[in-house]
């Protein structure tokens, strides 16, 4: 790696422009202090640049650069280009695409670059940024490195090298194949070969990618199992040199491309590649030969081909009889003579040529979408305009001012613009339709004549800004992509974006999970049983899996289920020919493991009834049956939580049939025995196949039954640890995060600062720190600098309470949040550093000099992985396991979304941000609207929306466009349709929660989505869902508006073409009894209540505090919700349900004499009428002594009763039957009297009262407000 610049002459030096002649190129040698010191160009020079011509084709390894001796010129910053020929340069790029260099800070330092990966190159050229604020640009360079020689074969497109080998065929378990190649097409065949079995490979270029294609052989039963097709690179048509290599030994394959690699497995049936005759490089010479990919050939430069070790190249240009050449193959690379541009700016670039007559054509490339291409003037005051818009090329040729005509030219995948208007041409009517043009160019022609964008270059043809001359800086932003999770890498030139829709993920890079890690999480956010997606490891690798969350007990239940969960019969298997059950799960084993670490306990049943049918063979114990674990070894235990060695629950428990055997069905008796078991092991669980031995002889037989995987618990989320020594830390290993980094915990403490964790580099650093009682600091180093990020607080931190932090660094921008305060976001600089390089231990606490933490942190997770505080506290002095204190445990103290606050003697509930109110959060909040009566909140977005209302941050437009709005309310009404809650934005987006008049729910979205669930509302309805934020931005200030009345509040924020039955049921508003309302985080009725003079809540009308929600019984008569309106049950059906329930209540002696009356009444009444007084009754009978729930049935009946065609006789049947009811009843309490009485211990019962007993049973809310915990914010 000796000197290359060093011993050049004079002409291996030039440069876009010189001062002086004492200023010559050939003095721009390091340490040179001769002629002027150094090159120094003009200062009317817009880019300057110098030029190195190492003579030949040589390995730079490292580059230097000085100032100009003597003076105070220098250059700060440059870029570095390179070029086989002089021409079609290519910038060079760092591992983070960086492409520019530091420089000297004065003119006599010498700063060196080691390349971190070498070129091969005849041509450098430097590239000045930035120079001396005390001079002008002064430069001395030099360049290290070797002598570098290779086999060079060109290929036209119409030829080809083949390699035949010494037999028939070849048949190899290992293959290396190694190239460079430099492509003048998107599209050609590099290496070719198959055989008669099947096999083949292929190395192919399609659409500037290189793909490979492989097949070891394939099986009858799947004719493409062995197929594997790969992908790799971009752009790799760029007349630019790239390297390819191909490692396969039997099934495995790496393919790399330009440092870039893909491990990758083959299917087929064979470890070998069989080829016949012959490989052909460079093209394919006989058309419609079996097997071809694609008829193009290559046309370009190979070097260096080599194929398992024997130089193809070298062969062929000492004709060896191995190679057949056909076409012309010559053995030297040809340069190619077009001439790109760069336009750097999409608002300042322009290049302006003289031209007679419309004619052109160019070639271009870019990532941008729009744009314009082409201005030009025409006689008189006709102009002509090539326009990119929307991917489509748009030609429109204006003759006046009312006249012109458009042409539309299909669909362009790589868009460009070449020009924009420059300001002289603004008078002559050239405008900018769109943004100028971002992108390259090259091979213009006007008139049938090429441009020299070289004259352009010197000034001697045209005008240009913001124009890079000889070089195409196109990078693909997406290769390798940033996106996480498996989204999908969209970009434009200047950066790139990721659509994380689908994924589960959200954030820049789609990095963040959306779904909570365990069910007891899902607890805590005040969930109710059901399915639930949930990812164990958060921002990890693995993907969702869902679950069932039984939450009705004390213990939250995570329920996963395999494919057969029915029991299952066996009969004739035996120990040569067992029975054999492989049992799939709707999660995946990577899932299970993971879900099954961070459970505290697991356990699985299996149900196992037998019949002359063994587990284990009587003389020598050989099992035969047995199961296997989630790691596929065998286990012979039935039960227990340690695993055993051929026992069964009965050995366990030492009640065996016969305690000569551990299992009942090793007595081997004709009648069906028992031995089900609880498997609890839960490094051993889940069960994954179930054998069966023993049940070919006669009477034999077995049944079985696997049961779901059953977890409670979650390790993690209470997993802390106490600092009580400022000097204490915690030590893990060493973060990886390289490329992006999450960190998430909670903390508490008194004290006013102190470092949470770091981790060091030798350069690059990361640390999250309470830099003051109020703030939570978030600083990291990659490379420019430090970044800070920070949240301030309106109130201390260090109150003794849990506080949450969720810190996040990728390529694209840094987060921090703290709580519920706004997220801050910072953005990562352009073509900045990208990865973060860190070395030392990741300590929890700190081991610098930086002030230690003094407090509690608890569930502290990094990229998806809860670091497990507890255990490593235990080996640390001055710091202990767990955390002191009431709020600390997983105990129930506040309830439905209320957050525990410790106290010096005791805690207390906040229930801020909880729709309950009381001591624990579980007294209801409800209100009584009447006609009229509205409530109105507005609350204000985060600042850090606000702040981009104007545009569409990523990040921000990715987190909003995944959100998911939780809604949970209870009503009661007897007024339909009735409009219950709107939440609308600025933007004409809505929201509407509909009571319709035939009982049915509505929830409707803007944007033509809506969504029907259909429920007989016979009393009070709990409501709980969830709704997926649909498309828009975040906007900056959303209004919740419950129970309009006038339809002038409803027109104020609804748009014309709204759904009429949200404008009916908005003109009618809402009258009845409403509570617990629950919208995200806010309860906005509890705010209207105890914040009436606040700037956020409006009301309008009588608004009245009432206890209806207490006092309302529960009942509700589901109809299916998978059921369109139009099959539905009917009116009619209603009063059917309601009286089977009315039956049921009246045989159980819970009815009273009003209920009873209402029985017959049911003859006389129709449809949702009936079952709405009904309902009236039951509720009166419950609730009034009797002589006045009848009375007021007596006069609903009868006011009901001669509204109808037959009300007169109808009235008179009524009577009739209720005195009939009447002396039912009667004699009914009369035979119970003479009962004889119970004994006097039962005589001391209280009574009874069994419709409390089922409605306690029945209704809802006892399950649901019990699962609704949740003990921090």
């Amino acid at each position: 790696n000796g000197p290359l610049v060093s011993s050049l002459p004079p002409s291996s030096f030039q440069s876009s422009s010189s001062s002086s002649d004492s200023q010559s190129l050939h003095h721009a040698k390091l340490n040179r202090r001769d002629g002027g010191g150094g090159w120094m160009p003009e200062r009317k020079d817009q880019l300057p640049w110098l030029q190195v011509d190492l003579r030949e084709r040589v390995e730079v390894t490292a580059v230097a650069t000085q100032g100009r001796f003597g003076s105070s010129d220098w250059v700060s910053s440059y870029t570095l280009l390179y070029s086989d020929t002089g021409s079609a340069w290519k910038q060079y790029r760092q591992e983070d695409h960086i492409g520019v260099f530091p420089g000297n800070t004065n003119a006599e330092g010498v700063t060196h670059h080691k390349l971190p990966h070498s070129v091969r190159t005849r041509y450098l050229r430097f590239l000045p940024r930035g120079w001396s604020s005390k001079g002008w640009i002064g430069l001395r360079v030099e360049a290290y490195g070797c002598s570098y020689k290779s086999d060079v074969a060109d290929f036209d497109g119409r030829s080809s090298l083949l390699y035949r080998f010494n037999q028939k065929s070849m048949s190899t378990v290992k293959d290396v194949v190694s190239l460079q190649f430099r492509s003048w097409r998107a599209d050609g065949v590099l290496v070719h070969g198959e055989g008669q079995r099947g096999d083949y490979i292929t190395l192919e270029l399609h659409g500037g990618r290189l793909a490979l294609h492989l097949n070891l052989g394939e099986s009858p039963r799947q004719p493409n199992g062995g197929h594997m097709s790969v992908s790799l690179g971009s752009l790799l048509d760029d007349q630019q040199w790239h390297s390819v290599q191909i490692e396969r030994f039997n099934k495995q394959v790496n393919f790399t491309v330009d440092r870039l690699t893909r491990h990758v497995h083959t299917g087929g049936t064979g470890d070998s590649l069989e080829v016949d005759y012959e490989l052909s490089f460079g093209g394919i010479p006989l058309p419609g030969k079996p097997g071809t990919f694609l008829r193009k050939n290559f046309h370009g430069c190979l070097e260096n081909l080599y194929y398992n070790g024997v130089n193809i190249i070298d062969l062929a240009k000492r004709k060896k009889p191995q190679i057949y050449s056909v076409g012309n193959v010559t053995f030297s690379c040809s340069g190619s003579s077009a001439v790109s541009a760069t336009f750097l700016s999409s608002r300042r670039s322009f290049l302006q040529l003289p031209a007679e007559g419309p004619g052109g054509v160019l070639g271009f490339r870019t990532w941008n979408d729009a744009g314009m291409l082409l201005w030009s003037g025409l006689q008189g005051a006709q102009t002509l305009l090539l326009i990119l818009a929307d991917a489509q090329l748009r030609l429109t040729h204006h003759r006046s001012a009312l006249q012109s005509s458009e042409i539309t030219v299909g669909e362009v995948e790589c868009v460009c613009v070449c020009v924009r208007c420059p300001a002289a041409l603004a008078n002559q009517g050239c405008r900018n339709p769109t943004l100028a043009y971002q992108g390259c160019i090259r091979s213009i022609v006007i008139n049938d004549y090429s441009v020299d964008l070289y004259r352009v270059q010197q000034g001697l043809l045209g005008n240009y800004s913001d124009l890079q001359i000889d070089i195409c800086d196109i990078r693909d932003r997406c290769t390798p992509s940033y996106c996480e999770h498996g989204a999908v890498c969209s970009q434009t030139w200047s950066t790139f974006h990721c659509k994380c829709s689908g994924t589960g993920y959200t954030g820049a890079t789609c990095h963040n999970s959306i779904f909570a890690p365990s069910c007891e999480a899902h607890r805590l956010m005040g969930s109710a049983s059901g399915f639930f997606s949930i990812d164990p490891d958060g921002s990890g690798p693995l993907s969702p899996a869902v679950v069932y969350c039984n939450m009705t007990e004390e213990k939250v239940w995570m329920v996963v289920d395999h494919n057969i969960m029915g029991q299952v019969t066996v009969m004739g298997s035996s120990p040569q020919k067992p029975h054999v059950m492989k049992l799939n799960y709707s999660a995946t084993l990577s899932q299970l493991s993971t879900l099954l670490h961070r459970a505290e306990q697991c356990q699985q049943e299996v149900v196992y009834r037998c019949r002359k049918s063994r587990l284990f063979n009587t003389w020598d114990g050989t099992p035969l049956s047995w199961w296997r674990d989630r790691a596929g070894e065998r286990r012979t235990y039935w039960g227990g939580f340690l695993p055993g060695v051929q026992q069964c629950s009965c050995s366990l428990a030492e009640n065996c049939i016969d305690m000569n055997y551990f299992c009942n069905c090793d007595a081997d008796r004709s009648s069906w025995e028992n031995d089900t078991g609880l498997l609890s092991y839960k490094e051993h669980l889940p069960v994954t196949e179930i054998t069966v031995g023993d049940t070919n002889r006669t009477g034999s037989e077995a049944v079985y039954r696997v049961g779901s995987l059953q977890c409670y618990g979650d390790r993690f989320l209470w997993n802390a640890a106490s600092f009580y020594q400022e000097l204490s830390y915690l030590h893990f290993p060493t973060l990886q995060a390289e490329l992006s980094v999450d960190v998430a915990f909670y903390f508490k403490t008194t004290a006013p600062s102190g470092v949470f964790l770091e981790n060091l580099g030798a350069r690059d650093f990361i640390r999250v720190e309470l830099s003051t009682p109020s703030a939570v600091t978030f600083t990291f180093e990659v490379g420019g600098g430090p970044a800070v990020l920070s949240v301030k607080s309106h109130v201390p931190l260090n109150d003794k309470q849990w506080h949450h932090v969720r810190a996040e660094r990728n390529v694209k921008e840094a987060s921090l949040q703290v709580d519920q305060l706004p997220l801050r976001f910072l953005e990562a600089p352009p073509d900045g550093p990208a990865r973060l390089q860190l070395n030392s231990q990741l300590f929890v606490g700190t081991a610098s000099r930086q002030r230690g933490f003094l407090g509690c942190l608890r569930a502290l997770n990094i990229n998806g992985m809860t670091l497990d505080l507890e255990e490593r506290a235990k080996m640390t002095p001055g710091v202990s396991a767990g955390c002191p204190g009431h709020c600390n445990g997983q105990a129930q103290l506040c309830h439905n979304r209320g957050r525990c606050i410790e106290r010096s003697s005791g805690y207390v509930c906040d229930c801020t941000h909880s729709a309950y109110g009381g001591p624990h959060c579980q007294k209801e909040v409800s209100v009584s609207f009447e006609s009229g009566t509205s409530v109105t909140y507005t609350f204000q977005e985060p600042f850090s929306v606000m702040r981009n209302k104007s545009r569409q941050s990523s990040a921000i437009y990715a987190q909003s466009s995944k959100s998911r709005e939780i809604v949970a309310f209870r009503f009661l009404t007897t007024k339909a349709p009735a409009m219950l809650m709107t939440v609308t934005t600025y933007h004409q987006q809505y929201m509407t929660l509909i009571l319709t008049h035939n009982g049915t729910f509505i929830s409707s979205h803007s944007r033509s989505f809506t969504y029907r669930y259909f429920f007989q509302v016979v009393f009070f309805f709990f409501l709980q869902f969830r709704v997926s934020h649909i498309g828009g931005t975040w906007l900056d200030t959303h209004k919740c508006y419950l129970h309009f009345k006038r339809r002038l509040c409803l027109l104020e924020f609804f748009q014309t073409g709204v759904d009429e039955e949200v404008l009916q049921a908005g003109s009618r508003g809402f009258v009845g009894c409403l509570s617990s309302v629950q919208f995200n985080h806010l309860a906005p009725l509890k705010a209207a209540i105890l914040n009436r003079g606040s700037s956020l809540v409006s009301v309008l009308g009588n608004l009245v505090e009432s206890n209806c929600g207490e006092l309302s019984p529960f009942l509700v008569l589901p109809v299916s919700p998978f059921l369109p309106p139009s099959h539905a049950p009917s009116r009619a059906l209603s009063p059917f349900l309601s009286l089977i329930l009315l039956l049921c209540l009246c045989l159980s002696h819970s009815c009273s004499f009003s209920s009873i009356f209402f029985f017959f009444f049911f003859f006389l009444t129709f449809a949702r009428t009936l079952s709405l007084f009904l309902s009236l009754s039951l509720f009166l009978s419950l609730s009034f002594p009797l002589s006045l729930s009848l009375s007021l049935s007596l006069s609903l009946a009868l006011s009901l009763s001669l509204s109808l065609p037959a009300g007169l006789i109808a009235a008179l049947l009524l009577v009739l039957l209720c005195v009939a009811a009447a002396m039912t009843r009667v004699l009914h309490r009369c035979r119970r009297e003479r009962t004889p009485a119970p004994s006097a211990a039962r005589e001391k019962d209280p009574p009874t009262r069994p419709e409390l007993l089922y409605r306690a049973d029945l209704g809802p809310r006892a399950a649901i407000r019990d699962s609704r915990k949740e003990y921090f914010i």
